[in-house]
C-alpha cells in the first residue's frame, strides 16, 4: 500500500476513534437539597411568610399534595426525561443515600472532593481563595491528553479559578465575573461580555447562572471539549438569603438549563450517543429547626447529605433508586476517570468508580 495512503488512513481512523470516545458533562447545583429534588417544594416553607412574599402565586406554580407531582412541577426535565434515561440516587426516604466524606460540609471542601475524588480536611478548611494543592480530574485530563481546548470549567462562584487552580492546571476556567477570554470571541461571547457588567448580581462573589450557562455553551459549540464542568450557584445563595421563592425558581430555571445542554449534545454529532451527564451538589442543608434550611456546615445536621444524577452514554436506565445503597461524593471523580479512560487513583481516601451499567 502507498505509504501516504496508509498514513492518512491511520490519521482518519484515529480521528474517528477520538470522536467515538466518551464525553462527560459534569454539573453541580450549589447547595441544592435532596429534599426538594425528590419531593419538590417543602410543605413547611412553601407558605411561610418568613421566607416567601407571594405564597399564593408560588403555590400555583409548584404546589401539589403529592410529593411526586411537586417534584415534576419544580424540575420537570429531571422527572419526565432524565428519570426515564438514567439514575437518580439519594432519596433517603427510600433507602438510597449519598454523603460527603469531608467533615467541613460547605463549598470549597465539597467541590474539592467532587473534582479530585478525595476529601482534604487538613488543607481545605475554608472557602478562602487559596490555590487547590490537589490535582482535579480536570487537571489530570489536561495532563494525560495534552490536547488544547478539550477540558474546561465554568462556575458562577468566583472561587473556582482557585479550586481548579487554573495557572497550574492550564484548564480554561471562567468563573465569577470573569469575561470570556477565549479569543477570537463569537458574537454571543461579545454580547455576554458586554451584558455581564451591566446586569447587577445580588451577590459580590457569585454571578447569575445564565451567564455561566451561556459562556459554557459557547465553549461547547466552539471547541467540543471531551470534559466540561459547569457549576450553577443561585440555589445556594438564594437559600443563604432566606428567599425560598427565589430558591425554588432558581432550581426550576436550572432544570431548563440542563435540558438545554442535553438537547444541544443530542443535536451535535460530536456528542450524540457518546456523552454522559453527571449532576450532583457540593453539600446539603439543614431541616430542623426550620431556619437551618438556609445554612450548612459541620454544625448543621444533614448538611453532609447529597444526591447524584447520571444519564446518557454508558448509563443503565434504572430511574429513581428505591433500594438500600450508600454512595459517597468521593466516587464522582473516579467515575469520570473510568468513563474517560484516565489513570485511576489508588491511594487511600479516594473513592471507587460507581457502577453505572
Amino acid at each position: 500500500m502507498n505509504f501516504k495512503i496508509l498514513f492518512f488512513t491511520l490519521i482518519i481512523a484515529l480521528g474517528l476513534r477520538a470522536q467515538e470516545a466518551k464525553k462527560v458533562v459534569l454539573i453541580t447545583l450549589d447547595g441544592y437539597r435532596w429534599q426538594e429534588l425528590f419531593a419538590g417544594a417543602d410543605p413547611a416553607l412553601i407558605d411561610n411568610a418568613d421566607y416567601i412574599d407571594r405564597a399564593e402565586e408560588l403555590a400555583e406554580r409548584f404546589w401539589s399534595e403529592s410529593a411526586e407531582q411537586r417534584r415534576v412541577l419544580l424540575t420537570p426535565f429531571i422527572w419526565t426525561t432524565i428519570s426515564d434515561k438514567g439514575q437518580l440516587h439519594g432519596n433517603r426516604l427510600l433507602g438510597s443515600k449519598v454523603n460527603l466524606t469531608n467533615s467541613m460540609w460547605f463549598s470549597y471542601p465539597g467541590y474539592n472532593e467532587i473534582l479530585t475524588g478525595r476529601a482534604d480536611d487538613q488543607r481545605i478548611r475554608s472557602n478562602d481563595k487559596i490555590p487547590n494543592p490537589n490535582v482535579t480530574v480536570l487537571e489530570q485530563f489536561a495532563r494525560e491528553r495534552a490536547t488544547p481546548h478539550k477540558v474546561a470549567a465554568f462556575g458562577s462562584w468566583d472561587v473556582f479559578d482557585f479550586i481548579v487552580n487554573e495557572p497550574r492546571s492550564t484548564v480554561y476556567t471562567n468563573s465569577g465575573f470573569d469575561l470570556s477570554s477565549d479569543f477570537p470571541l463569537t458574537e454571543r461571547e461579545v454580547l455576554l461580555n458586554e451584558l455581564q457588567p451591566q446586569i447587577p448580581s445580588p451577590w459580590s462573589s457569585v454571578r447569575l447562572d445564565g451567564f455561566t450557562h451561556h459562556y459554557a455553551k459557547e465553549y461547547l459549540k466552539k471547541h467540543h471539549p471531551d470534559l466540561i464542568y459547569i457549576s450553577y450557584g443561585e440555589t445556594d445563595d438564594f437559600a443563604h438569603d432566606g428567599d425560598y421563592e427565589a430558591y425554588l425558581k432558581a432550581a426550576h430555571n436550572t432544570d431548563k438549563l440542563i435540558e438545554d445542554l442535553w438537547n444541544f449534545t443530542q443535536s451535535d454529532t460530536y456528542y450524540r450517543g457518546k456523552t454522559t451527564f453527571i449532576i450532583t451538589t457540593d453539600h446539603g442543608r439543614g431541616t430542623q429547626p426550620l431556619d437551618l434550611w438556609r445554612g450548612h456546615g459541620s454544625d448543621v445536621s444533614g448538611a453532609d447529605q447529597t444526591w447524584l444524577i447520571v444519564f446518557g452514554a454508558g448509563v443503565a436506565a434504572k430511574g429513581e433508586i428505591k433500594e438500600q445503597e450508600q454512595l459517597y461524593t468521593n466516587q464522582i471523580a473516579p467515575t469520570v476517570r473510568k468513563l474517560l479512560g484516565l489513570k485511576p487513583e489508588t491511594a487511600a481516601g479516594f473513592g471507587s468508580p460507581i457502577e453505572l451499567e
